[in-house]
């Protein structure tokens, strides 16, 4: 085992990339006589364990300013949901689930049954009914969830119709007294800082129709999973339809509405079969007539959208 041992010095984990099978054979061929399963065990008493690969290596970046940046943008975001919590202003945490195949497919995760749900041996989109694709917008003010799923593509315009359909659903009446609401990002996606759609978008369907000023800041490139709708909402959907297929969109509505959790979390959920497009181009011009401010701390990152009438 000695040329095939790696391990962490710091916590004393080793592992091998020998299976027991492996290690079995091989010291049968020393005359020993052991099975498999007897290595794993005498494996796991010398400090050995099964691991997988985590994802805990930051993207190498060429700015060596950036981890005072990200640093930065962490402070700045917890200054903006307090001073926004503070008024009892809407502080909402927004993205995209990842698209699930509608149909009789795999779910990861357990259940109890007595019997095991059959499923597709594989999982080939022209064998599905659709496509759904939740979009999400987590209240943190009221721990309150708002999904929409849509059955083409995820782009800028369907994430804005979604917070339109919050507004007019929930917002105004939840917050009539606000004028302006906070929204918490990714980088990428739909609803990223680079997206042009997704500012104009702002602009012409939610800020000007509504009256309502937007102020966007955007969590730092690779750390999306700490935006509160990852821990507080998508994962507790995940978790209430594991090893559930989703037969039909209404199956996949019916487990969103009953996510809940003992903190008192209550999901809206509603089909959207409008058809998006992706593609779609936003010109300087058009830039030009959005009313937008970016804000001196990480100013790609935090920026605001007034109605075009301020």
């Amino acid at each position: 085992m000695k040329h095939h041992t790696g391990g962490d010095p710091v916590k004393g984990y080793k592992w091998s990339r020998k299976s027991t099978y492996k290690i079995s054979r091989q010291l049968k061929s020393f005359g020993i006589d052991v099975c498999a399963t007897t290595v794993g065990r005498l494996l796991k008493e010398n400090g050995y364990s099964l691991r997988k690969n985590r994802k805990s290596i930051e993207m190498p970046t060429n700015k060596p300013t950036d981890p005072k940046h990200r640093n930065n943008q962490f402070v700045y975001i917890a200054k903006q949901r307090h001073q926004y919590e503070a008024k009892a202003y809407p502080v909402l945490s927004i993205d995209t689930k990842n698209r699930e195949l509608i149909g009789q497919f795999f779910q990861n995760g357990q259940a109890w049954g007595q019997t095991s749900t059959p499923v597709f041996d594989h999982d080939f989109p022209s064998m599905a009914k659709g496509i759904g694709i939740p979009h999400g917008l987590y209240d943190v003010f009221r721990n309150e969830g708002f999904v929409s799923i849509g059955i083409s593509k995820d782009t800028a315009e369907f994430a804005v119709d979604n917070l339109c359909a919050w507004w007019l659903e929930i917002g105004h009446d939840a917050y009539s007294h606000a004028d302006e609401i906070l929204l918490l990002a990714d980088c990428g996606g739909s609803n990223g800082y680079r997206t042009r759609l997704w500012k104009q978008q702002l602009q012409e369907k939610f800020c000007n129709p509504f009256g309502l000023k937007v102020r966007v800041c955007h969590y730092p490139p690779g750390a999306s999973k700490w935006n509160p709708i990852e821990h507080r909402l998508f994962s507790f959907i995940s978790r209430n339809w594991a090893a559930h297929p989703l037969y039909s969109y209404q199956t996949m509505l019916n487990f969103i509405r009953s996510t809940s959790t003992s903190a008192g979390l209550k999901v809206h959920a509603h089909l959207n079969r409008k058809k998006y497009k992706k593609g779609i181009r936003i010109s300087d011009a058009q830039m030009k007539l959005i009313q937008l401010t970016h804000h001196s701390t990480n100013p790609k990152w935090n920026y605001s959208i007034a109605p075009a009438k301020w």
